[in-house]
């Protein structure tokens, strides 16, 4: 009986963090390279422009701001995502 119950919890436990600790969703799935390139179309930092802004994007399940100069409060996730120097993270 104890160990029925043991192997119980443990399978819990896996199944539980499993979904706990699930990748973050594809920024391909969201369409995130096209709404980047138009977000970073007039970067003068292009290649890192676009790498953090798929990060955003994909984590913000594709929101971002509708063009280079769009206001970040279009998509509020885009806008209050930061780094750890508190500064923006998202272009």
């Amino acid at each position: 009986m104890k160990v029925s119950f043991a192997v119980l919890l443990l399978l819990a436990l896996l199944f539980t963090s499993a979904y706990a600790f699930s990748p973050a969703p594809s920024p391909r799935r969201f369409g995130c390279d096209k709404k980047c390139a138009l977000r970073c179309s007039k970067s003068g930092w292009k290649d890192r422009c676009l790498k953090y802004c798929g990060i955003c994007c994909g984590k913000c399940n594709g929101c971002v701001p509708s063009g280079p100069y769009a206001p970040k409060a279009q998509c509020p996730c885009y806008r209050d995502m930061k780094n750890p120097k508190g500064r923006d993270k998202c272009p």
